[in-house]
């Protein structure tokens, strides 16, 4: 068989990297659809006077994934700011992100690189109160940096940018990477922000609690309302449908087009290997009834035409078989007539 006839070892790496996109893609996809599926089914539950009776009511005064809305309020002490006036809350992080241009090798271009170098999260307990006045009632909030979207606001952002002499830009722009500065940033839950939780709401002992859910669920404690939130899952599950339609149809093209090359190829090689039984039964019937002279012109005559000589050696398969003009009428690449080898060099053949 020749090696044309195989799938190239590219083609296969082509083919094999498109499935394994695919596959991880899909995966994601239907992580992110689940996640989607089950936030519209978490079930929606009023902070008011009738949250206890509710809760009271339900299968171990428990409700397994649930959304509930309402303001923050400390419930002791609170966190201040350490930039900003007046600004009190319940959960603050300050960062500290290293900015700095990295020469790549590869692209012999300066690029962006950042990095957290310190971080450092502060939490006091809080719950989740009506935004009306005078009703009585309160979530506490439980483990709220198990949630996936914490809703902190940025308070304070400052770039300190990196003092360098002469001597430091030199001795960087050998190294390859060029310090920019540092950036600090403080982030807060506010005390009276607006809050979404999601998660598992408990009646334990009279006392209201949210906390992360079991079976694996999202917990989320976000700044955005509820349906802001499902859209928003929603909108990424899309676009990695999307992804997966891409990459999947690129998967199905890419297969379809080595089965279809190999299918030609096959075809192809049916084809030659019918013309050149349908030569050697003509050969056959000629010397069947061809004088013993004329047995041995058509032993040297050309496979093509079989009315001249054969005058080429074919390289590197070493086959004679053709006259000059069936060569040179051969279709390009031009390939030996008895093995179907790529001919790549010509030496003329003289009889004496």
């Amino acid at each position: 068989m020749e090696s044309g006839s195989r799938p190239s070892l590219a083609q296969f790496i082509l083919l094999g990297t498109s499935s394994v996109v695919t596959a991880v893609l899909y995966s994601i996809y239907r992580q992110k659809a689940q996640v989607a599926q089950e936030l519209k089914g978490a079930k929606k539950i009023h902070l008011g006077e009738d949250l206890k009776g509710i809760l009271s009511e339900a299968p171990g005064k428990c409700v397994p994934y649930a959304v509930i809305e309402g303001a923050v309020r400390s419930v002791k002490e609170t966190l201040n700011s350490q930039f900003v006036e007046n600004c009190k809350g319940v959960i603050q992080r300050l960062t500290l992100q290293e900015h700095k241009m990295v020469w790549n090798r590869t692209t012999h271009l300066w690029n962006d690189y950042s990095k957290i170098i310190h971080q450092r999260t502060n939490t006091v307990p809080f719950d989740l109160v009506p935004h009306e006045d005078g009703v009585a009632v309160a979530v506490r909030v439980l483990k709220p940096l198990d949630s996936v979207d914490l809703g902190l606001e940025t308070v304070y952002e400052k770039f300190h940018p990196s003092v360098q002499s002469f001597t430091d830009a030199i001795g960087h722009y050998i190294s390859g990477e060029r310090p920019k500065g540092i950036q600090e940033t403080e982030e807060m839950l506010k005390v009276g922000a607006t809050l979404t939780g999601v998660g598992e709401l408990v009646l334990d002992n009279n006392s209201v609690r949210l906390q992360p859910p079991k079976q694996g669920m999202q917990y989320y404690l976000s700044s955005q309302d509820f349906d802001s939130l499902l859209h928003r899952q929603e909108s990424s599950v899309r676009l990695w449908k999307v992804l997966v339609l891409v990459f999947g149809f690129a998967t199905c093209a890419t297969l379809f087009f080595i089965l279809r090359r190999q299918y030609l190829q096959r075809q192809e090689r049916l084809r030659q290997q019918q013309l050149q039984e349908e030569f050697r039964e003509h050969e056959a019937h000629l010397l069947s009834q061809a004088t013993p002279e004329d047995r041995e012109s058509l032993k040297s005559a050309c496979v093509v035409c079989l009315s001249s000589f054969k005058s080429c050696v074919f390289l590197e398969c070493g086959h004679v078989c053709s006259c000059r003009q069936c060569y040179l009428s051969l279709p390009e690449p031009k390939r030996c007539p008895i093995c179907r080898r790529e001919i790549s060099r010509v030496i003329p053949l003289y009889n004496s």
